[in-house]
């Protein structure tokens, strides 16, 4: 696991996150913004202790959906977890900070998404990959921090096995079924099957 107290993490200024169109909750994929946020001249490497707690500073976060014939991988965030203000909360989400250890690849943005979710699951099967959102939740302090760059996996079989302890209580669920408990989730997991399914967030469970 990497120490937190070290790493360096990629994202960008705020501030040009809100040039490209400030947005609250999910936004769809769009080539053009996905380019326009990960242009090299505006993102850095900054000491993750301090980006936590800087909104100021955006720190972009692959967020994989894993789907088997409409159901999705769905866990409980264990203790061990290295985002202590999410543990105990569900996610439908696998992924995390890209490292400055990323940032000799070709595309260290995917090079970092690649890794995490390899350190993350043991995917045994074959699948389809797309992108297929934004996430930016400005209502959490964990949201005000990141920005959530949504993927979606679809798996020919639903074969996957966690690999560290923080991945607890896994396995697939169809999205109505995991939304009939909502409030159990984090809130990026929400806005995604919410998406999903094609309902609106219920706001006054918040």
């Amino acid at each position: 696991m990497t120490d937190q107290s070290t790493e360096r993490v990629l994202g960008l200024p705020t501030s040009r996150f809100h040039a490209a169109g400030l947005f609250q909750g999910f936004r769809p994929f769009d080539p053009d913004l996905f380019a326009f946020l990960l242009d090299p001249a505006h993102l850095e490497y900054r000491p993750r202790g301090a980006a936590e707690v800087d909104p100021s500073f955006k720190q972009l976060i692959p967020y994989v959906l894993l789907r088997h014939r409409g159901e999705l991988f769905n866990y409980t965030r264990g203790p061990s977890g290295t985002e202590a203000r999410l543990r105990a909360l569900r996610s439908v989400g696998v992924g995390g900070h890209i490292s400055a250890n990323d940032a000799g690849a070709v595309d260290p943005y995917r090079a970092g998404m690649l890794r995490e979710l390899a350190e993350e699951v043991e995917i045994a099967t074959s699948f389809r990959e797309k992108m297929f959102g934004l996430i930016n939740d400005d209502s959490t302090p964990v949201g005000s921090v990141h920005l959530g760059v949504i993927h979606l996996l679809d798996l020919d079989r639903p074969r996957v096995t966690p690999r560290e302890i923080g991945i607890a209580d896994s396995g697939f669920a169809s999205v109505g079924e995991l939304l009939q408990s909502r409030h159990a989730f984090e809130s990026w997991s929400r806005l995604a099957m919410e998406v999903l399914l094609g309902v609106t967030t219920d706001k006054s469970g918040e």
